[in-house]
This record gives C-alpha cells, sequence and structure tokens, in this order.
C-alpha cells in the first residue's frame, strides 16, 4: 500500500467513514481514524499493475475467482478495520462477501506493495490484521530501490510461515496452484513482458490456451 499522508487526524465513526468517503476517495479507516494515501510512485504502480494482469489472466484461464485492485475496500472485522490492499484474490467459494462496494472479512490472497513510508504499516499492522482475519496467502512485493524483492505467507495453523523458493527461484502460491514468480522478475531494472512473464509461469495446458485465446504464439 502507498504512504499515508501527513495530516492533522480525523476521526469518526465507520458509519460516518462510509458516508463521508465517496466512490473516488482513497482512504482507510482503522481505530477511528482515516488514513489517507499519497499518490502512489510509479514502481510501484508498475509493480501492482503487472501482477494484477498476471493473476486476472490466470485466473480467467483457471475459473478460480477474482483479482481487484485498489482502490477497492476490504473490511476486516476482527478489528475492525477499512484497508485498501494494492491487489486481492477472490476464490468462487468466497465471492458471495464481495460486493459492488467491498469485500467482508478475509480474502483468499492479498499482496500489499511496499513503499518507503508504509513499511511498518504492510509488514507489522497489516500483518498482524490480515493474519488474525484468517487470509490465507499474504504476499509483500518491496518496490523501494534498496530493498527490491518479494516474500510469501502462507497462514499455518493461524500464524503466517514464509515461504520458501524452489531450487529454480520459484514462489509459487498455495492458494492458486500453477501461479508462481521469480523473485528476479522484481529485482531488476525493469520488470518482465506481461506475456513472457505467463509464457515463463504457466502450465502447457494452460500457455496453450492463453495462446488460443489471444492468437498468438506464446
Amino acid at each position: 500500500m502507498q504512504p499515508a499522508l501527513k495530516t492533522d487526524k480525523m476521526t469518526m465513526t465507520y458509519e460516518e467513514f462510509r458516508q463521508w468517503a465517496g466512490e473516488d476517495t482513497c482512504a482507510e479507516w482503522v481505530d477511528g481514524e482515516v488514513i489517507l494515501p499519497r499518490p502512489p510512485k510509479r514502481k510501484h504502480q508498475s509493480i501492482t499493475i503487472f501482477l494484477t494482469r498476471l493473476l486476472s489472466d490466470f485466473l480467467e484461464l483457471t475459473g478460480q475467482g477474482e483479482a481487484i485492485a485498489a482502490p477497492f475496500e476490504t473490511f476486516l472485522p476482527s478489528r475492525p478495520a477499512s484497508r485498501e490492499p494494492d491487489i486481492i484474490v477472490v476464490l468462487s467459494e468466497n465471492l458471495q462477501k464481495l460486493s459492488e462496494e467491498r469485500f467482508t472479512g478475509a480474502p483468499d490472497l492479498v499482496v500489499e506493495v511496499v513503499s518507503e513510508d508504509s513499511v511498518r504499516r504492510d509488514r507489522m499492522e497489516k500483518f498482524l490484521e490480515y493474519e488474525r482475519e484468517g487470509v490465507r496467502e499474504y504476499w509483500l512485493v518491496d518496490s523501494r530501490p534498496a530493498h527490491l524483492g518479494v516474500d510469501v505467507f502462507t497462514l499455518e495453523q493461524g500464524s503466517f510461515v514464509p515461504l520458501v523458493p524452489s531450487e529454480e527461484g520459484w514462489l509459487e502460491s498455495k492458494v492458486l496452484p500453477g501461479f508462481r514468480v521469480k523473485e528476479t522478475w522484481f529485482t531488476g531494472q525493469s520488470l518482465p513482458d506481461v506475456y513472457s512473464a505467463l509464457s515463463e509461469m504457466l502450465s502447457p495446458d494452460l500457455k496453450q490456451k492463453l495462446a488460443q485465446k489471444l492468437g498468438i504464439p506464446l
């Protein structure tokens, strides 16, 4: 999630927050306080768009669910808090928790892109919130120049446990079997082309299915 603006605190109830926040308002609500994010930097947006496209194409090919990019509210009843993760994935069996305005509860997978001022929020505050709410998988992609990389945590017996890359360098989702990324994709000067990444990531069957859909060889 992009860094928060340094502004005077605004406090209100969640009901007041819902009335105040318009459709185009990008804001979070935690412990009665409104958090207004700064506009994201280019690297942050590039990573978010890249992963949203990968996830959306994968989910469309497999028919497993839906990926939604920010701004879109995720309401966490256990705190309670209203968050806007950079990306959420909702599997088909949980789509009933998804309305036109928000997702209520624990998305199956959450992605946050870490920026300079969001380290504590993404790696500590939201980490604990998502863990407590029961998010099955948490992806942290660091966009800071000196910290580029990916960390993936899967929920086991109520606690987030880090996933270990394979010998080939793949980080493969347990929530979405077959969806995988390489950390090297995020540590270079630029991200790979989406279709090149899909071609490398997908199984032969899914790669053929995508090629037929696009009408191009992969």
